[in-house]
This record gives structure tokens, sequence and C-alpha cells, in this order.
């Protein structure tokens, strides 16, 4: 696995997400193109969560507490229940920022950390490595999720204007 590869991707990740938010007023943050999706506030804030609360907390449970039970998450829950979508996205991008640094921190501090060792939980089994993986693999799956809403805003807010002049999305 290339370390070095994927913490700069974690470092540049951070940097296109912040950008991804950069002029958004507070209508575009809060907008849901149905009930069923995220707005990009909720999208944010679970990145937040899942920077604290998920990635980092099981990489260091298969490295360093070997057999331990994971600390249960509720991703598709916390939205609602920790009410994401009322919170202010200025805040919400920075506290997603700092959270990075510090996963960051975490990462360069690990001492020759066993990539291969893994967990067995209910939904399978995961080495420490896979995590990390999945880590960097799931901010970009949040990105494109952040362009796909930038674009069904901007149809919307074209309207009764057409987009297709554009090329083919």
């Amino acid at each position: 696995m290339d370390m070095e590869f994927l913490t700069t991707q974690m470092t540049d990740h951070a940097g296109t997400i912040q950008t991804l938010t950069l002029g958004i007023l507070d209508q575009q943050a809060h907008w849901k193109p149905n009930p069923e999706t995220w707005s990009i506030l909720e999208v944010i804030n679970h990145l937040y969560d899942e920077e604290r609360e998920d990635f980092r907390v099981r990489v260091d449970y298969i490295l360093h507490h070997p057999g331990q039970p994971w600390p249960p998450i509720n991703p598709p829950g916390w939205v609602t229940e920790r009410g994401y979508n009322q919170r202010h996205l200025a805040q919400s991008v920075q506290y997603f920022l700092e959270e990075r640094q510090k996963s960051l921190a975490w990462l360069k501090g690990l001492v020759s950390p066993d990539w291969q060792a893994s967990a067995t939980v209910s939904f399978g089994t995961f080495s420490a490595g896979d995590i990390f993986a999945a880590w960097v693999a799931h901010d970009i799956l949040h990105m494109r999720q952040m362009v796909e809403l930038h674009w069904a805003y901007l149809l919307q807010a074209a309207e009764p204007y057409r987009v297709d002049y554009a090329g083919e999305w």
C-alpha cells in the first residue's frame, strides 16, 4: 500500500471538499433534490462524523485494540438525529477540516502499522489496510455526490432554460 499517496489524497480531498462548498448560499446548502437525498450540508456533516467516529476509530481498533468490539455507529440515522441540515455550512466545513488534520497527524504518528491486521465484524472481515483505503475512497464518493448536487441545483435554478448545450451529463 502506498501510504504517502493515500495520505496525500486525504489532504487533497479535504481541499476539494472545501472548494465544493465555496460560494454556496444558505438556500443551496440546505437544498435537497428530493426527500431521499442529502443536502450539501448533510454531506459535509456526514464526512465530519465519519472522520471522527468511523474510519479513524476502526483503523485504531484493528491496529491497537484487536478483538475488541467496534463502537456502534449509525451514519444514516445521524443525518436526522443530529440535525445536520439545521447546521451552518461554514462552521461544518471548518469542523471537518480540523478533524481531517487530526486524522492526518494520527496517521503520520503510526509506527510500523500492520496494515494486514484484521477484524471480523457482523458484515465481514476487514484489514486495517482495507479500512484505510475505504476511508480515502469514501471521500471520492461524497465529492461525486456534492458535484451531482451542484448539477441538480443548477438545473432547477436555470429553469425554464436548458443546459444541454453544455454537453452530456
